[in-house]
């Protein structure tokens, strides 16, 4: 693991219960503004996606992004979390 995906899991791993954040802020909380699409790759290669949540990180355009089980299984898992945000259908 590299110094840039432990600060970009730690990071995530603090992103609370029920929340999400973009990319972008992903980024910055992790030390590395302007890496979001890093971000991305990182949260692509996550070892550990029940313990380091990366279904909670979105695209700050909107919308869910990819998800390496899917877009369902990231919407329901967001939805089991009581994410109530605008892009999330019922």
């Amino acid at each position: 693991m590299t110094p840039f995906q432990r600060a970009v899991y730690q990071a995530m791993s603090r992103i609370p219960y029920g929340q999400v954040r973009s990319y972008k802020e992903l980024a910055a909380a992790a030390g590395y503004p302007g890496a979001a699409r890093a971000v991305g790759t990182a949260c692509k290669n996550n070892p550990l996606p029940l313990l380091v949540p990366c279904h909670r990180v979105v695209p700050a355009t909107g919308g869910f992004g990819n998800y390496i089980y899917g877009t369902e299984l990231k919407q329901q898992l967001l939805r089991i979390e009581g994410y109530s945000g605008s892009q999330l259908p019922l």
